[in-house]
């Protein structure tokens, strides 16, 4: 059959024709950008998917681009302390050497006491001037903002503080009260009387948790005398005592350890009675009511005559126990602390809020402390918090102890008017707060950034990977996939000559 209008074989080469080269143009794109899919229409569903693992994977670069900056913030931090602290130990140092009063002139402990001050005040040029493009790092910048303190809290530190909102409450409940070691001695009157008994001295010896004595006390020594001479070692044994009446007693005294918490205890051991029982089965150690620190226990614990006496009594301490917020902390004496995910802080309670089971609200978060974005999902999980507090010399040191600044020439502490003990307590308690902050910012940096930035990375290796599978051509099967096309573009070039050709054969039927 034989048409000239309507050339079908030619419209059939047509088609063909432009569907190889439609084929051959897209293994070429393809091949010269290096990617599957180039737009929509070569893949939707896989172009959604690959850009949303675009987003994701440069969200996740980003973040650890933020922990590698967060690593040299906290580096910077952290050598300002380093440096703080070697200014602690020299000023330890300094006490030291200047409590030989024998071996000082004044003009010397007068030289020692600039030499504090000036590094002092190198202590709080520090902390003034440590910072990070401007921002400053150790003069309480980056701490948390608190209001509404209660009366009951003494010292408060928070360490990092994750909310949501304006504000976060802190509430404690109370459950078991702080208590020393101590012990009541019934001694039957205001002085030592031995009944006319000729057994030497009466000799107990005292033990606390730093150290022990041994103390002998003549017959007719009062009360008074001998809580003196128990409170000069003080500083030795960690106990203090005190002369105490107490209901049916006629007289006696209390020794009891000098701080709280389940580290502290008193330990009493008659060495020598000295004939002091006298008959008086009143006279002897006693226990405190186990619910009632003010209260001596009516049931004698031991006489001063018997083996139990001799071979030694003891009473420890109680740490205070705490919920924080619903979650029960970690304590140690007055002091509490808890360390979650959102809220890391410790506080410490006055002594009698400490020794009473209640509630409490104790102050309120408002703000404040370093905030950290180490995920690519922007959100309270994926953000960490530090709190970097103020290293001046006016908050290094405690409220029970003093602080760093009282070692000044003119203030309470200064080595030319003092003897130096509650000075090094204090440089004692600074040197710990500066190296647990060290502590706290380096495991920051290890555990937390450290961490974050190999994680991430894997993350970033496997989003790629995942990326690239949906995205990227595969070059051996486009490079077949090109040469199949060529052919058949060339062929359908060639049949659609054929086909444009053959009409002309009608041409010998009209001769």
């Amino acid at each position: 059959m034989s048409r000239i209008n309507t050339n079908v074989q030619s419209l059939v080469a047509q088609r063909v024709l432009g569907l190889n080269n439609s084929n051959l143009s897209k293994s070429l794109e393809r091949l010269s950008t290096g990617l599957r899919i180039n737009r929509g229409k070569d893949d939707p569903a896989g172009l959604i998917a690959s850009e949303a693992l675009r987003a994701e994977l440069k969200a996740t670069n980003a973040a650890i681009a933020n922990a590698q900056r967060a690593d040299q913030v906290v580096n910077i931090a952290e050598g300002g302390l380093q440096e703080i602290s070697g200014l602690l130990t020299e000023l330890q140092g300094l006490l030291t050497a200047s409590s030989n009063s024998a071996g000082l002139s004044q003009d010397e402990r007068q030289a020692n006491q600039l030499q504090i001050d000036s590094i002092l005040q190198t202590i709080d040029r520090i902390s003034s001037s440590t910072a990070f493009q401007g921002m400053k790092l150790l003069n309480g910048n980056m701490d948390f903002t608190v209001e509404s303190v209660s009366s009951a809290i003494t010292d408060y530190r928070i360490n990092a503080a994750k909310f949501t909102g304006s504000s976060l409450g802190v509430d404690l409940v109370v459950t078991q009260s702080a208590q020393q070691g101590i012990m009541f001695l019934s001694m039957g009157g205001t002085e030592l009387n031995f009944g006319g008994a000729n057994s030497g001295n009466f000799t107990i010896e005292i033990t606390g948790s730093k150290g022990s004595r041994e103390l002998s006390f003549a017959s007719n020594t009062s009360l008074a005398t001998i809580v003196a001479n128990i409170n000069s070692f003080t500083d030795v044994t960690g106990l203090v005592a005190s002369v105490a009446a107490d209901g049916a007693f006629t007289g006696g005294f209390t020794v009891k350890s000098a701080g709280f918490g389940s580290t502290e205890f008193v330990s009493v051991k008659v060495v020598n009675d000295a004939g002091i029982q006298n008959g008086d089965d009143n006279l002897g150690i006693y226990h405190f009511e186990s619910d009632d620190a003010s209260s001596v226990n009516t049931t004698i614990a031991a006489k001063f005559d018997s083996n139990t006496a001799a071979n030694g009594l003891r009473d420890a301490g109680q740490d205070v126990g705490i919920n924080i917020n619903g979650i029960a902390a970690t304590s140690r004496g007055k002091t509490a602390r808890i360390n979650t995910d959102t809220l890391d802080l410790e506080v410490t309670l006055a002594t009698g809020d400490a020794q009473s089971l209640q509630t409490l609200s104790a102050f309120t978060i408002t703000g404040g402390g370093a905030s950290f974005q180490l995920a690519g999902s922007v959100d309270i999980a994926g953000k960490v918090s530090l709190g970097i507090a103020d290293f001046a010399v006016r908050k290094l040191g405690n409220s029970s102890l003093g602080f760093l600044n009282d070692l000044a020439a003119g203030r309470a502490y200064n080595i030319v008017d003092s003897d130096g003990t509650s000075a090094q307590k204090i440089v004692g308690e600074a040197i710990a707060q500066i190296s647990a902050a060290r502590g706290r910012l380096g495991a920051f940096q290890k555990n937390t950034v450290g961490a974050t930035i190999r994680s991430l990375g894997i993350a970033v290796e496997n989003t790629a990977a995942a990326e690239s599978s949906i995205r990227d051509a595969d070059f051996a099967s486009e490079t077949a996939e090109l040469t199949r096309s060529q052919i058949l573009a060339q062929a359908s070039t060639q049949v659609l000559a054929l086909a444009n050709s053959q009409p002309q054969a009608a041409l010998a039927l009209l001769g």
